[in-house]
């Protein structure tokens, strides 16, 4: 249910994105994120959305997936990942600074053991 909840927002995005007349510059990335509920739901999907130029950001617990939606001529894919990390969450891109990891409420801490090769393998910077 929680798949198809999220592939329809992202389809919302996308036509949202495309009936504005945006699309030149309006990308959309996917991405790991680590977290654990639905308050890391509501943390992560606040960073994402506090940074200029993002329009839509939607993580999945059950997948461990964000779809942000952003235009790409006010920010990158990278200062999202770094929004994020700063929020105390891992990404793909960024290891979160183990003092904003230990800020999270108790229910939020999770596995942070063998993420270089859960993550996907990208490079990772501990920001």
């Amino acid at each position: 249910m929680k798949k198809k909840v999220f592939l329809s927002m992202i389809a919302v995005a996308v036509l949202s994105i495309t009936a504005f007349g945006n699309s030149k510059t309006e990308k959309i990335e996917k991405f790991k994120v680590k977290g654990t509920c639905s308050t890391c739901e509501t943390r992560i999907e606040k960073a994402a959305k506090g940074v200029a130029g993002v329009t839509f950001a939607e993580w999945s617990e059950e997948t461990q997936m964000i779809a942000v939606s952003f235009d790409d001529s006010k920010t990158d894919v990278h200062k999202i990942h770094m929004a994020i990390a700063k929020s105390g969450h891992d990404t793909e891109m960024h290891k979160a600074k183990d003092e904003d990891y230990n800020r999270l409420n108790a229910c939020c801490k999770y596995d942070r053991t063998g993420l270089n090769t859960e993550m996907g393998g990208h490079e990772r910077h501990n920001h």
